[in-house]
């Protein structure tokens, strides 16, 4: 058997998926907050985490949502650094308590690194996470393979594939 390249052992989320797993999240953090179980607010980290975070903010009755927005991928591989482009609203945040800070994954731990510097005491949930991220994350619904490429709906589109061996 050929070994196959990282791109090629993916993991494909549909729109469906996605918005039951980003629920079954919101599930898994309902009654969990700090205020008699509420959380303060949602904070999306940009891009992946935007779809997530407005899912479970919708569950979960949350109606104070704000983003972060944080570079840590280029293109075509990840960025020497991850660094902040946008920050969320600095008299929501304070510290982080009682804020919810969603993502779509955790891969090597670096963005939710760098937003945990800055908010330590926000909650920090996934969907999906992966070894090397996972003791970065507080709550997180389906862990995959370090070697996993997650393909999310908003990264395809719908074309023909040719069968993993075969050509018919």
């Amino acid at each position: 058997m050929t070994e196959r390249l990282p791109h090629e052992k993916g993991f494909h989320v549909s729109w469906d998926q996605l918005h039951r797993d980003a629920r079954a999240l919101a599930w898994r953090l309902d009654g969990k907050g700090p205020d008699n179980g509420a959380w303060r607010a949602v904070v999306g980290i940009t891009r992946g985490g935007l779809v997530p975070a407005m899912i479970v903010a919708r569950e979960l009755d949350i109606r104070v949502v704000d983003t972060v927005s944080v570079k840590s991928y280029s293109h075509q591989a990840q960025a020497p650094e991850a660094k902040v482009t946008k920050s969320p609203q600095a008299d929501l945040m304070r510290d982080g308590e009682g804020i919810l800070i969603v993502d779509d994954l955790v891969d090597t731990g670096k963005t939710l690194e760098l937003v945990r510097r800055l908010y330590p005491r926000a909650h920090f949930a996934t969907v999906y996470a992966k070894p090397k991220g996972k003791p970065l994350v507080d709550t997180y619904i389906t862990e995959v393979s370090q070697d996993t490429w997650i393909f999310f709906p908003w990264d395809m589109a719908l074309q023909y594939v040719q069968p993993f061996r075969g050509t018919d």
